[in-house]
């Protein structure tokens, strides 16, 4: 189970503090910071939204682009039978890594 939330087409990744008894949500892939608290799901929702456009209103002013750019490289050195699995499926080792990670991680993006 992963614990994200999707709110106006941003991911927010949820987690309770219980010190504070409240749930702080974060969201990723931003160019800066924008988090928020709530007790309860609707909270959440309603405090990622005003967060959310706060942030969103201060990139458009100060013309920043809202979301993080990545390069998309992944450098690791792994076993070299791994390498020969992605050679014996008739992949590139990036195609075979890119495959795994998306069944893994996002299935439906690789």
């Amino acid at each position: 189970m992963r614990n994200t939330m999707e709110i106006g087409g941003y991911r927010a990744i949820i987690q309770f503090d219980p010190d504070i008894e409240m749930f702080r949500g974060e969201f990723v892939g931003l160019n800066g910071g924008a988090d928020f608290y709530a007790r309860d799901v609707a909270g959440l929702k309603r405090e990622g939204a005003a967060s959310l456009k706060v942030f969103l209103d201060m990139c458009e002013e100060d013309g920043v682009e809202p979301r993080r750019r990545y390069s998309g490289r992944f450098n690791s050195r792994i076993p070299s039978e791994l390498h020969a699995n992605a050679a014996a499926e008739g992949k590139s080792l990036n195609q075979w890594v890119t495959d795994t990670l998306g069944d893994r991680v996002a299935p439906g993006m690789a």
